[in-house]
């Protein structure tokens, strides 16, 4: 596996933590009140496994509020911040040790002590189970860890890497209690013990976890609340209406763009709904798998980057909630260039006639796009529906629809059985690295062997040397323009970031953090006006 592997899930500098509250304020006259203070938020990403270490996906929404991690990143912040340690520093010029001080007298929630030694298991069974559904991509510049003391912790690396931090900042990083967790297999329990903010006192599959907070806690979350219930919904028709009939106070992940429109209307603002809109680095691209003897044709994968329509998919399907995109890494992002338009301008199906004509390519091509039912909210299905008309009514293509329920989804591309699929991220951490690095290598994100030599042996490792991450914003331009004429990834649109809740709520403004999980404890319910 090469070194220079990461991936998924940003909020990427102060700016991206902009946030306008469209309705409802208020104050707080006492932040407890009289009585428990308990939220219940609705989402449609309910998390794939519990264990930290088999997941790299939604499940980090959960992670975020019931592990901890050594740095982390509070709502605004561009760079990791203390959490379960009390400081952290690279010890040399190069970037290739990095120290963590824990602080004294930390304890999971079964008591055990949450030392150097729990840290090191946390981290190291990440790399030695290797789930491929897990994280370990992300810990490719990682050699050993060494544990100094009881309270002291080095990461050795294998290069100068300074955006491990930024790493150590993601729920990734989860630390988990040692004599619960196995040091070779994925635990497979309904139940957590980790050490953060809050303690999960019941989980059911698909419907709910219930959080309550966790006494023993020492980081850097200032809850607001007593409890948080987290009802996981199916279908987000069904999680609109239990926010409409007072059966949820918040909504999360997976609203389709009619559905944003409907609660950010006057109708539903008197009826006691507010929405927060969040400008976000959440982005929907295609994936092509050159194992697909038709995908493997150059030529057909610019054609399909020709003949798609941005503007017009955005305008039918997300009605201004999101905005097209022309590079992997989004707009608001150091280094953002737009290479797919530079390359291929507006949609021109004569100019994709002609790619293919060249090719040798003259009857249409015959291809099934793949996406997931269940992970990204309604307006998925809607979105491919589209993307076939545009390219069936180009002439050049026949394209067929499957659509999978994200579990089954994950496990098709992972194991190279679509040509071509659909895929959204969240970012992993407040960096460009993590929009490029994440798509190459041997083994990547997304299952498909991608190795463009420059960008893996030249333009990730030099950006990597850089503490100050703008400084490698030529080599981020130049890995963006690499992707555009190689098309084995084409970027969609970026969207908003919206949060809905009752009008009783408070702190939604600030509950999500710069790599796009809920903050749970940031919400609360007014007790006056």
């Amino acid at each position: 596996m090469h070194v220079f592997i990461r991936t998924r899930c940003l909020q990427i500098t102060a700016a991206l933590a902009s946030i306008s509250l469209l309705a409802g304020c208020g104050l707080l006259s006492d932040d407890k009140g009289e009585t428990a203070q308990k939220i219940v938020v609705g989402t449609t990403s309910a998390p794939s496994t519990l264990d930290p270490a088999a997941a790299w996906d939604g499940s980090w929404e959960l992670y975020r509020n019931v592990y901890q991690t050594l740095l982390a990143f509070p709502t605004g912040a561009a760079k990791p911040q203390p959490d379960a340690a009390q400081n952290c520093e690279f010890t040399d010029s190069k970037s290739e040790s990095y120290r963590c001080t824990l602080k004294k007298g930390l304890k999971f929630s079964n008591g055990e002590p949450l030392d150097a030694k729990a840290v090191k298991y946390s981290l190291d069974r990440i790399r030695t189970i290797a789930h491929k559904n897990g994280p370990k991509d992300l810990f490719g510049s990682l050699d050993k860890i060494e544990t100094v003391d009881a309270l002291t912790v080095v990461f050795h690396l294998k290069a100068p890497d300074a955006t491990f931090p930024f790493v150590l900042g993601s729920p990734a990083a989860s630390l988990v209690a040692p004599k619960e967790y196995p040091a070779d297999k994925a635990r497979e329990s309904d139940k957590i013990v980790g050490s953060g903010p809050y303690v999960l006192q019941s989980y059911k599959e698909g419907s709910e976890a219930v959080l309550t907070k966790n006494e023993s806690y020492t980081g850097f979350a200032n809850r607001k609340n007593d409890a948080v219930t987290i009802r996981y919904f199916a279908e987000s028709k069904k999680m609109v209406d239990a926010l409409k009939n007072k059966e949820i106070d918040a909504t999360y992940r997976g609203l389709s763009a009619s559905e944003i429109t409907d609660l950010q209307s006057p109708e539903s603002h008197n009826a006691g709904v507010q929405v927060v809109e969040n400008t976000g680095a959440e982005i929907r691209y295609l994936v092509f798998n050159p194992q697909d003897p038709q995908v493997n044709k150059l030529p057909v994968r610019k054609a399909i980057a020709q003949v798609i329509d941005r503007g017009t998919l955005v305008a039918k399907v997300y009605q201004g909630t999101a905005e097209p995109l022309y590079s992997m890494v989004p707009k608001g992002v150091v280094g953002h260039k737009t290479p797919f338009y530079d390359v291929y301008g507006h949609a021109d199906v004569a100019k994709a006639k002609k790619i293919l004509k060249d090719a040798g390519i003259t009857q249409p091509v015959e291809l099934t796009f793949w996406y997931t039912t269940d992970r990204y909210g309604a307006s998925t299905a809607d979105e491919f529906t589209e993307i076939k008309r545009q390219l069936d009514e180009s002439g050049l293509f026949k394209i067929t629809l499957r659509g999978q329920p994200w579990k089954t989804f994950q496990e098709g591309y992972k194991s190279g059985q679509y040509p071509v699929f659909g895929r959204g991220w969240f970012p992993d951490f407040p960096d460009p690295d993590n929009f490029i690095a994440p798509f190459v290598g041997k083994e990547n994100a997304v299952g498909t062997p991608y190795e463009p030599n420059e960008i893996l042996t030249d333009l990730l490792p030099n950006s990597r040397r850089e503490s100050d991450r703008s400084a490698g914003a030529k080599q981020f331009e130049q890995a963006q323009a690499i992707f555009a004429q190689d098309v084995r990834l084409l970027p969609l649109w970026q969207g908003k970031l919206y949060v809905a809740a009752r009008e009783d709520i408070a702190g939604a403004e600030r509950s999500l953090d710069p790599q796009t999980a809920m903050q749970m404890w940031e919400m609360y319910r007014k007790t006056s006006w």
